[in-house]
């Protein structure tokens, strides 16, 4: 008998928690400014598929994730989620969530399938579609123009982003993409996580194209770890600038729209208070944001990098200098976790690296003193800390004078355990709880701290192909069963975001 009352006592806390959590205290619409825009995000690899259809031409990921060894799991982005078939039926469960808007990628091979020359008339047809129904269902798209899948034949024909030619066919793609979405397409993001793609792709060589020269090169076959990335991530400033100029000019007087890049930025706490770890935090932090936000904002790098590189690192013009500087309308932020930061001390990174990490000076960690920085998602390098998000946003504003900000991405993955039934992979309470955690903080931010933060995007509205981890992990708010025709299932975190995007 005081058994039974003890599991029932069990229960009634089980049952009253998980009520709690969907209904997630605290925090409402009214928790954010009117206007503010939440949505889900996505990217046309790891969503679309039908590689093969509607004139699309091949990219580098097609490419990189059909090479032996590169994705863990040894799939790739040939179906996907199918939502270039099913983007109707994935449109209406925005819409039953509640959901402002939508963020997807254009896929440039769609548009130019050999990456310039002569408009593919299928993919704008195709994307047409999808913004309407977009529309038509009072979600509004907010367009990514680069979200990694470069056309090959760019790659084959002058290695892509290393080579300054790729400035002007990124501008007449992205031209043709005003030319033809912009009465409707508002919110334009010219790049997501270029530093992502000059470091994984050109420094580490874990995604396409996979280059690099680290380790003595033995992960690749060319590339410079020491320079490439460098050249790359000057060749995307160039190519945003002179595209947001020609938008200014030429199309936002009448479209009426706004110009953005969204950013990978992690949040960096020292490792200690010693001034060694202090500074090295900041380096930390100059060599993945301050990379990019430094030129836009203040017209060159940090000088933390200026110094430390040297003549490794690309100069501006005058002119260009001017054309980078203040070229963003919005700042967009994907933020996903926090690290420590401490001095490198040693050598050896750079005797085995001598890259941007060696460049750095600093060393980030998500441990210390043997104990994790928080709560482990599914992926390697996810740590649940939303304090984070409060001081990323704070960063933002003391440094860069505080301006528009929306988070572009944030989420978490569970793995995708095959052992494990549908039901149960639906009961996601560890994501309820981490975006509860990161919307307060980022509640926070704007309302106590005075934060200039306009919307929040979820990665992602559904499971998808997740790069090099394949389908090894489950971001979505919604299950993907890949067994099954690719179903789509609720899992509890939709009925949260529910409760909370109608909540008075």
């Amino acid at each position: 008998m005081a058994f039974k009352s003890c599991l029932l006592a069990l229960l009634l806390v089980v049952f009253v928690t998980q009520r709690c959590i969907a209904e997630s205290p605290g925090l409402s619409r009214r928790s954010f400014p009117n206007g503010f825009v939440f949505g889900t995000a996505s990217s046309s690899y790891q969503y679309e598929g039908a590689v093969k259809e509607g004139g699309r031409g091949a990219t580098v990921w097609d490419k990189f994730s059909h090479t032996f060894g590169k994705v863990i799991d040894f799939s790739n982005g040939d179906v996907a989620v199918d939502q270039y078939h099913r983007f109707e039926e994935d449109i209406q469960l925005m819409a039953d969530m509640g959901m402002d808007a939508y963020r997807f990628s254009i896929a440039w091979s769609r548009i130019f399938p050999n990456g310039t020359g002569e408009v593919n008339q299928a993919g704008i047809d195709h994307y047409n579609r999808l913004i309407n129904a977009l529309l038509a269902k009072g979600i509004e798209p907010y367009v990514t123009l680069y979200h990694w899948d470069l056309p090959q034949v760019l790659q084959d024909k002058y290695e892509g982003w290393i080579n300054r030619q790729i400035i002007k066919d990124y501008t007449n793609y992205a031209e043709a993409c005003f030319k033809a979405f912009g009465d409707r397409v508002k919110n334009w993001i010219t790049f997501n996580e270029p530093h992502t793609f000059a470091i994984q792709g050109y420094d580490v060589g874990l995604q396409a194209p996979g280059r690099c020269s680290i380790l003595l090169r033995l992960f690749c076959r060319a590339g410079s770890s020491a320079t490439e990335p460098y050249i790359v991530a000057h060749n995307v400033l160039l190519a945003h600038a002179t595209v947001a100029d020609i938008y200014r000019r030429y199309y936002k007087p009448t479209q009426q729209g706004s110009v953005g890049i969204a950013f990978d930025v992690m949040w960096f706490e020292p490792m200690s208070n010693t001034p060694e770890d202090i500074a090295a935090t900041q380096r930390a932090q100059d060599f993945q944001f301050g990379w990019f936000m430094d030129p836009l904002f203040f017209g060159d790098y940090p000088d933390t990098m200026r110094t430390r590189v040297g003549a490794r690192l690309p100069k501006f013009s005058t002119d260009e200098a001017a054309l980078v500087k203040g070229s963003l309308d919005f700042v967009g932020i994907n933020h996903y976790t926090t690290y420590y930061a401490k001095n490198n001390s040693t050598g050896i990174i750079g005797f085995l690296f001598n890259d941007t990490l060696a460049d750095s000076g600093a060393i980030t960690l998500p441990f210390k003193d043997g104990k994790a920085i928080g709560d482990k998602a599914s992926s390697i390098w996810l740590y649940i800390v939303p304090q984070g998000m409060r001081s990323l946003m704070n960063y933002i504003k003391q440094k860069y004078g505080n301006p528009p900000v929306i988070i572009t991405e944030n989420g978490m993955d569970d793995p995708n355990n095959p052992f494990i039934s549908t039901k149960h992979a639906l009961k996601d309470e560890k994501r309820i709880t981490y975006h509860n955690g990161y919307l307060t903080s980022l509640s926070a931010a704007i309302r106590e701290d005075g934060c200039d933060v306009r919307g929040y995007f979820v990665w992602s509205l559904l499971d998808n192909w997740e790069w090099a981890a394949g389908y090894t992990s489950r971001f979505g708010l919604y299950f993907v069963d890949y067994k099954d025709n690719l179903k789509r299932y609720p899992k509890n975190s939709v009925q949260w975001f529910k409760n909370l995007l109608t909540s008075a």
